[in-house]
């Protein structure tokens, strides 16, 4: 089922979102004043596209996108900012946390706004990265002869105008030292009409570029989804995948290996599964480590290497991702190892 008009622009189906209470009961059967309530803190935009998600029967798109009264429970273990993203911040708008690269975010808005968003402290409820924050950015880039490489973040990088983000990237591209780019974004799953043939050929100017999504379920992957990532890879830009492990959503090997499998065959290769992080307002989308490390393993002998992703937690106060893997190795020694395999059977490895 479609709300969009096939004449309406990216824009003008952002526009038309529902951003309000009121319409948000009016269209999904949910209580205005729980929803409002939580709107109060946390803001919410469903556009016409994702709207047919819904109401074509996803009750993963829904619990993505529909304000829930859990974001408003307190838990001890939760913050607004717990990866320490603003003490890393020299300038406004970029992070530099890994010494060859820095996360810089060029936007505060996005097509949708998830209810598991890293980012809901600010997402949504700010006013538009100013001018002076995207000079200042490209400042510290210039004067940083370190940084290797430039990750293009927000809110939703792809919620600029093509001029405008084809600006930032030039004048990145531009300095001696940037070897990389890459951007982070929703859109082919959120808003695929945002990918046109004229923005994908225009992204093909600043190789080496990879763009990296959020598809965190396999109704994410309809047909026009995959015509968006075919644009972009037929421009010859990479595609990864950076899907977040959600409580209710995908934390079933079943549902991962499904949307596995419909990534490569789109042409995304699965780059990252986050461990969700112990943000404020997103308790209710936790799942404990074993719950990743069981995906993960029932992955492997379910599907070949290229569509296992990197299983990853930030790690808090700061300190960086590192990867969390299964263990296969039973007992060790000097001269052997005993293992077990996808299929629990139990081999000798000499050493």
């Amino acid at each position: 089922m479609t709300f969009a008009s096939p004449g309406l622009s990216w824009q003008e189906m952002i526009a038309q979102s529902l951003c309000k209470a009121r319409d948000l009961a009016a269209h999904l059967n949910v209580n205005e004043h729980l929803v409002s309530r939580v709107m109060d803190q946390y803001p919410a935009r469903i556009n016409a596209y994702a709207l047919g998600l819904i109401a074509d029967g996803s009750r993963a798109v829904f619990r993505q996108l529909v304000p829930d009264a859990a974001e408003l429970e307190e838990t001890s273990l939760a913050d607004a900012d717990p990866l320490c993203e603003q003490k890393q911040s020299p300038v406004p708008g970029i992070v530099h946390r890994y010494p060859d690269r820095v996360l810089f975010l060029v936007s505060g808005q996005c097509a949708v706004y998830c209810r598991h968003c890293m980012r809901k402290r600010e997402v949504g409820g700010r006013d538009p990265v100013s001018p002076e924050t995207i000079e200042a950015g490209i400042d510290y880039i210039a004067r940083t002869p370190g940084v290797k490489e430039v990750i293009l973040s927000g809110g939703d990088p792809l919620m600029l105008e093509d001029d405008r983000l084809f600006s930032i990237l030039a004048r990145i591209r531009g300095i001696c030292h940037v070897e990389c780019l890459r951007i982070h974004t929703r859109m082919p799953g959120m808003l695929p009409r945002r990918i046109t043939p004229d923005f994908a050929r225009g992204l093909a100017r600043f190789h080496p570029l990879f763009v990296n999504i959020q598809f965190n379920h396999p109704d994410e992957l309809t047909p026009a989804a995959r015509s968006a990532c075919a644009l972009m890879a037929d421009a010859g830009i990479p595609l990864g995948s950076q899907t977040v492990l959600l409580a209710g959503v995908n934390d079933s090997p079943a549902v991962m290996t499904e949307l596995m499998r419909k990534l490569l065959t789109a042409r995304v290769r699965p780059y990252y599964l986050h461990h969700p992080d112990p943000i404020r307002g997103t308790a209710h989308f936790r799942v404990p480590a074993k719950t990743g490390l069981a995906v993960i393993e029932a992955l492997r002998g379910r599907i070949g290497g290229m569509g296992i992703p990197h299983y990853m937690i930030d790690l808090p106060g700061g300190g960086g991702k590192v990867p969390l893997l299964p263990e296969h190795v039973i007992q060790r020694s000097e001269k052997e190892l005993i293992v077990y395999n996808f299929e629990k059977k139990i081999y000798t490895y000499p050493l």
